[in-house]
């Protein structure tokens, strides 16, 4: 059965809606984005949530030492890379945490260019590759590309109530991501929160 990870939480009725219903993981955006958070937002967050619920660390190009300050400030306990963060840089970080570390890998829409199928299928140093069709974009990309990739990964990109058990059946993802498919007018919803981790979880 694929994880669920709700990504984006901003606020103390989020990590509320999130303590009732129980995903697997949480994310809080440190990038630039419309749901960012700071460092002393999270930390009021994180001790709000519940201790079964992992939290992962949204992050782009960002300077090393302030994840490591994340991570061991206990704020967060996975790593999300989304810029151009090489294997470098992956075991700069790796010599300084032991944090699972998360690639993203923004796949978008055709055409396709070749180097992108490579990237597709390579392993580097992190941990888990994230499938994505571009942080916050709110769209699928064409899944056929990832469904023969045998390691565990995250599905990130669009998903919603309407395709989530398809999702999961087709591709069977370590774990799914979802962010804008639980809200309504930006804001995290209890209810969409709720029917959707509850759909994935019928599904055997």
């Amino acid at each position: 059965m694929s994880k669920i990870k709700i990504c984006g939480l901003m606020r103390e009725q989020d990590i509320d809606f999130v303590n009732e219903s129980m995903p697997d993981f949480i994310g809080f955006v440190f990038a630039k984005s419309k749901r960012t958070v700071s460092f002393e937002t999270a930390s009021k967050l994180k001790s709000r949530l519940s201790a079964k619920i992992k939290t992962v660390g949204v992050f782009v190009n960002d300077d090393i030492e302030n994840i490591v300050r994340l991570c061991n400030a206990g704020i967060i306990d996975l790593i999300q890379l989304h810029g151009g963060e090489n294997e470098e840089y992956i075991l700069k970080l790796k010599e300084k945490i032991f944090n699972p570390v998360i690639k993203a890998v923004k796949i978008g829409q055709p055409p396709y260019e070749p180097s992108l199928l490579k990237q597709i299928a390579a392993i580097g140093k992190e941990d888990f590759t994230l499938y994505d069709s571009g942080a916050g974009s709110g769209k699928t990309f064409d899944w056929d590309l990832i469904k023969n990739i045998k390691t565990p990964y995250f599905l990130a990109g669009g998903i919603n109530i309407e395709n989530i058990s398809f999702a999961i059946k087709k591709l069977n993802p370590f774990c799914i991501d979802i962010s804008g498919g639980v809200e309504t007018d930006g804001k995290k919803d209890l209810k969409k929160i709720r029917d959707i981790i509850r759909a994935a979880r019928i599904i055997t």
